[in-house]
């Protein structure tokens, strides 16, 4: 008999996940294409398939909802980052890629996502006390994950600020992408800090920039 329910409640709880999962990445796909007005608890639902009894089960409240999505697609990206870091060979072309890659996060759509939620935010007082612990600590484990990458040392105060100021040029990216494609001039852009940053981390290395 417990073997039975073990079997019934298995599949339960794979299609309450598989529920949640689809709820989470609906909400960050209407969030980047419609904003904060246009990604309700319902319209969530209904983009995701389910019912919007089913999505206030699993996420009772709007809030609940929108910042479980950003946990689980930020958790997700930096994890992905984590995995291709194995894959990177030490060198310049290392570094352009890592540059490359945390710039493709900010100007992706979970960063556009969460620039609505930003916005929002600051004119709700509620949803500010749950953003701003959230911000800090995406921005703590972008930091780490960007070390990771580039197999620098983050306890030379010289290699920390230097990590924060590509995040900041990235942040900075991401926001002129927003409205127009702004690839063109990011990748001179990208390109010209990577060369920068290397030359930086690994003095002496300046004069191999990397293959583009």
């Amino acid at each position: 008999m417990t073997g039975r329910r073990t079997e019934v409640r298995e599949p339960q709880q794979d299609r309450s996940r598989a529920t949640r999962q689809r709820l989470l990445e609906s909400t960050i796909e209407l969030l980047a294409a419609h904003g904060w007005a246009g990604s309700t608890v319902a319209e969530v639902a209904e983009h995701a398939g389910v019912s919007r009894g089913a999505a206030q089960h699993h996420y009772p409240t709007r809030e609940d909802l929108i910042t479980g999505a950003l946990e689980y697609m930020f958790d997700s990206r930096m994890a992905e980052l984590r995995g291709s870091a194995a894959e990177l060979e030490a060198g310049p072309r290392r570094t352009l890629l890592v540059v490359r890659r945390v710039v493709d996060h900010f100007t992706g759509t979970l960063f556009k996502a969460a620039l609505q939620v930003w916005t929002a935010a600051a004119a709700d007082e509620e949803l500010r006390a749950r953003i701003v612990p959230l911000e800090a600590k995406f921005g703590r484990h972008a930091h780490r994950t960007t070390v990771e990458m580039l197999g620098a040392d983050d306890a030379d105060p010289v290699v920390h600020t230097l990590v924060q100021a590509t995040l900041d040029m990235a942040r900075g990216l991401g926001l002129a992408d927003v409205l127009t494609d702004d690839s063109a001039r990011r990748d001179r852009i990208v390109r010209q800090w990577a060369d920068t940053l290397h030359a930086a981390l690994e003095p002496g290395t300046a004069a191999r920039p990397a293959d583009r």
